[in-house]
């Protein structure tokens, strides 16, 4: 038998890491960070238990990747949906679309992200690595289709924005409803209601849903 090529042994040890990542979506959601070990995510992976600390040099490290691959996943899915967006709406419709996304994750995953969202505030910060790198792409370039003049610069808004709204969603006994951040951040991009996919008919409190606006700077 002749052996693997590379390409062949990076496209396994890609799935490898894939898996990994999964399986600590899957058990930090189920269990929570701290009664999630190392161990029970390399048998939920069908991977041996050194393979984790290879790719990976904590746990949290891990966690923080996991998180940020189902966020890139998740965008992108949202993104891409069908239809895709055009016309004079398109970069409006891309943006309420990644604000819900991401919002929807913090309502449909709370342990998960409140878990990732407390690991990112603690001493390790943003961790560079592949899955944070595409979450930062996706989100440039829907800054960029949004028409910011400086997409460099207002992409970093963006994401404080959306963590800040994340934030108060996921506070144990005293949530904001998603409704309500999805209300601020819409009024702040001057974005109509009824873009993405409204949690409800109208805005909170009745009030009317805007039409076309011309569009804003992302960080004015």
């Amino acid at each position: 038998m002749s052996p693997r090529s590379a390409s062949v042994n990076e496209a396994l040890r890609q799935r490898s890491r894939e898996r990994l990542l999964q399986a600590t979506v899957e058990l930090v959601g189920e269990r929570g960070f701290e009664a999630t070990t190392l161990g029970d995510i390399a048998q939920r992976a069908g991977a041996a238990r050194g393979l984790v600390s290879y790719y990976f040099p904590g746990k949290r490290q891990l966690l923080q990747s996991a998180v940020h691959r189902l966020m890139h996943l998740t965008l992108q899915a949202a993104l891409e949906h069908e239809p895709v967006p055009c016309g004079p709406d398109a970069g409006r419709e891309l943006l309420a679309r990644a604000i819900d996304a991401v919002l929807g994750l913090a309502h449909d995953h709370p342990l998960l992200m409140r878990t990732h969202m407390a690991g990112i505030l603690m001493a390790e910060g943003f961790i560079q690595c592949p899955e944070q790198q595409r979450l930062a792409h996706l989100l440039h370039g829907v800054v960029a289709a949004y028409g910011s003049p400086d997409p460099d610069a207002d992409y970093p808004l963006l994401r404080a924005q959306l963590m800040g709204s994340v934030v108060p969603m996921l506070l144990p006994g005293a949530p904001t409803s998603l409704a309500l951040m999805r209300a601020e951040l819409f009024q702040r991009y001057e974005l109509p209601w009824r873009l993405g996919v409204p949690p409800q008919e109208r805005p909170p409190g009745g009030g009317a849903d805007r039409g076309p606006v011309e569009p804003s700077t992302v960080g004015a």
